[in-house]
């Protein structure tokens, strides 16, 4: 395991969706034991392969961890199969865009299908901040980040502020 440099926003890379996981192989499993420990190593709460420059629909996310035990968990080609209807706005930190949250609104909930990496297919309900958590690593996947969730005044005023720490 090793801990990898996270890419920064706006790197272009930042902005392409990302290919499907064919299989799972011992190169996945490296790959996510790598991401884990990148992202504790970050003082993050998920990281998608895309902030580590790898274009595949995987990510990581231990959203309890810094309360205490941790409980890490791999999403291999994930797909939210429902979302509820009340949106929560939440201030959203990124670790490829250090220093700047942003208000983005999300659903309250999501369910999501997956497949381990024991292959089994698996399918779930999340709430609250793991709910969050999951919305702003599927964006990644998609090539979106939380800049592009804001209103025009809003991303200019983010970005203002992003460049001015850099």
């Amino acid at each position: 395991m090793s801990v990898k440099d996270i890419l920064r926003w706006p790197d272009p890379r930042l902005s392409r969706i990302c290919a499907p996981v064919s299989a799972i192989t011992e190169e996945t499993v490296a790959l996510t034991d790598d991401m884990l420990e990148t992202m504790y190593a970050a003082q993050g709460r998920g990281l998608a392969a895309p902030q580590i420059g790898v274009m595949r629909r995987v990510f990581v996310m231990d959203t309890t961890w810094k309360e205490g035990t941790r409980r890490p968990q791999v999403f291999v080609n994930p797909e939210i199969t429902e979302a509820g209807f009340t949106k929560t706005t939440h201030a959203e930190g990124c670790l490829s865009i250090p220093g700047i949250t942003t208000d983005v609104a999300r659903p309250n909930w999501v369910e999501l299908m997956w497949t381990g990496l024991d292959q089994a297919t698996r399918l779930d309900r999340f709430d609250g901040f793991a709910a969050l958590c999951i919305q702003h690593e599927m964006d990644h996947l998609d090539g979106i980040v939380t800049f592009d969730r804001l209103a025009p005044t809003a991303r200019a005023e983010a970005e203002a502020a992003y460049f001015a720490i850099q």
